[in-house]
């Protein structure tokens, strides 16, 4: 389908052969899987490349970069079931104590919850003094012809930090996310690197990143405790920008795009943080939310639409959240003597950072 972008169209035939390549690229790779419309991480539809296949085990320390071969499995045929796929993990944020869990070492195809590493270097970065906020970003040829979900940015414009920052949170901007990758990296080859080497400090030992932007490639896959790690990280390390993952519409030249996280708006408590969706994946989400000062993190991977991801979401979070209430009954009712004071509520941080 045609796709509208803000300020006009945008290097049509570029994009139409990079479509091409990378389709054809990719149905060589995946032994006749070919390209099909498909959706963004909200479920509204985009021209997102389609099919690839699961991923077999790769040893942890595994580095894998574009152009490496990895092993994979058709695992019975092209059109794996959606339960194939299916994980999640619910997690406190201020203890790390799994509360409840489901194929969450399963390695799967990230999607756009990639973007959540390639904001926390950004945070990083800005943290450093290596970006500022207002900074002006070149954008490159290969940014401005990344496919959607984007901002529709063109070559030799630019974009401030802050802004591309926004692209991504909202809209899931694969433009602004090679933007930021080579402000930071010099290359995006380079920032995945950086992605690699911060993921293995972070403990995330079965994920490996070969783009900024989640977009299919055969390499990149992560689960679903990993990404409850990094999200958690972010909550911990950068609570002064935590913010940005709760903003629910972006206006950019004059467009206005509503964030894709949409259970944000119905979800008592939740702030955050980011969604994922590639034929491959199925639709992915990674969310935050506190109730009674308790911040709960969950991660789901392989949803079969967004609303029923979302649905699943919630029905974990309550259960989470009821878990919660019922330990922490008992341990009043235990009252036992000495215990360690407990740790500084990771949801007080960003509340003092905001």
């Amino acid at each position: 389908m045609a796709h509208s972008y803000p300020g006009g169209e945008k290097n049509t035939f570029g994009r139409k052969a990079k479509g091409f390549f990378r389709k054809t690229f990719l149905t060589l790779a995946f032994m006749g899987v070919a390209g099909s419309p498909a959706y963004n991480d909200d479920g509204t539809k985009e021209n997102l490349i389609a099919k690839t296949a699961p991923i077999e085990a790769v040893p942890p320390d595994t580095v894998m970069l574009p152009g490496q071969a990895v092993e994979i499995s058709l695992q019975g045929g092209v059109n794996v079931k959606a339960s194939g796929r299916f994980a999640e993990i619910v997690i406190d944020a201020t203890t790390g104590e799994v509360l409840s869990q489901k194929n969450a070492d399963t390695r799967l195809y990230p999607a756009s919850l990639t973007k959540m590493m390639t904001l926390y270097l950004t945070f990083e970065a800005l943290s450093q003094g290596k970006l500022e906020l207002s900074q002006n970003l070149p954008v490159s040829k290969e940014a401005a012809v990344q496919e959607p979900s984007e901002l529709g940015l063109k070559a030799k414009d630019s974009i401030c930090v802050e802004d591309a920052v926004l692209g991504i949170t909202t809209k899931s901007a694969n433009d602004c996310a090679v933007v930021l990758s080579e402000a930071d990296g010099g290359s995006e080859e380079s920032f995945a690197r950086a992605m690699n080497i911060k993921a293995r400090q972070l403990g995330m030992n079965n994920t490996n990143f070969v783009n900024a932007s989640g977009l299919p490639d055969k390499a990149q896959f992560s689960t679903a405790r990993d990404m409850a790690t990094l999200s958690r990280a972010l909550l911990r390390d950068f609570p002064q920008y935590y913010h940005y993952f709760s903003v629910k519409s972006f206006t950019y030249r004059g467009h206005t795009d509503p964030s894709h996280n949409k259970l944000m708006g119905s979800y008592p408590g939740m702030d955050g943080i980011k969604t994922g969706y590639i034929d491959a994946s199925g639709f992915n989400l990674a969310a935050s939310a506190v109730h009674d000062s308790t911040r709960l993190i969950g991660v789901v991977f392989g949803g079969r639409t967004a609303r029923s991801r979302d649905i699943t979401m919630a029905k974990l979070l309550d259960q989470g959240f009821a878990s919660v209430r019922k330990n922490r009954v008992a341990a009043l009712a235990e009252k036992k003597p000495g215990a360690a004071p407990p740790r500084e509520d990771i949801n007080r941080r960003v509340a003092r950072a905001r």
